[in-house]
């Protein structure tokens, strides 16, 4: 497909974080007494911004509650360090030919500013990206708040970028502004989840990605 942004996702889409998402936030809720959930609740919310995650697998919760569960979540997952080896296979060349031919690349993540900026540096991903923007500065998806404004910062329309993400989320987030998606199914949600929110197209596979973007 010819676009001139790429904009990704970044946990379950460029980086193998997702279990240790679950893990950090299972470990925080029940320390603090809140009842243990499935595995596949916290794996579920996992895009969202972190407080809007906390408000939908606990409903209710004060403000006093959500940032006491931010601070535990924030205490297990920082123990971890985002490295070169915790990105998928062969995502960091997709992402270093996509600039190598003159697209932009840019990140649109449910992460905290704080979250992203370490995972950037650690990763060495972070030299790749125009601009990159988190739940916690704009809104949080589905809300498209993040898509446009990276569309705002780049002076193109929803048409002329593309969103690839692992969850509906991004795939919803992308729709709302009739911007085209792409679907990997190595993350939280798979294809009968990711199908519903007419992508350009659903890969199970890097190098199906790169067919899809033209690689």
């Amino acid at each position: 497909m010819e676009v001139k942004v790429v904009i990704f996702d970044w946990d379950g889409t460029l980086v193998d974080s997702v279990d240790h998402i679950a893990d950090s936030l299972h470990q925080a809720a029940t320390e603090l007494g809140y009842p243990a959930l499935e595995r596949e609740a916290y794996r579920d919310i996992i895009g969202l911004g972190l407080v809007e995650a906390l408000e939908k697998l606990y409903p209710g919760v004060s403000r006093e509650e959500i940032a006491a569960l931010r601070e535990g979540y924030g205490n297990y997952f920082f123990r971890k360090v985002t490295t070169p080896q915790n990105i998928f296979e062969g995502m960091a060349d997709v992402v270093a030919d996509l600039r190598e031919v003159g697209r932009g690349c840019s990140v649109a993540t449910g992460k905290s500013r704080r979250g992203l900026e370490s995972a950037l540096v650690s990763s060495g991903l972070g030299a790749h990206f125009d601009i990159t923007r988190c739940a916690d500065e704009t809104r949080s998806k589905p809300d498209p708040l993040m898509l446009e404004e990276i569309l705002l910062f780049y002076g193109i329309e929803a048409s002329e970028a593309v969103m690839i993400g692992d969850t509906r989320y991004d795939l919803e987030m992308a729709q709302r502004i009739g911007m085209p998606s792409i679907g990997v199914e190595w993350g939280v949600h798979k294809r009968d989840v990711l199908g519903g929110y007419a992508p350009h197209a659903i890969v199970d596979s890097v190098p199906d990605l790169r067919t899809v973007l033209g690689l």
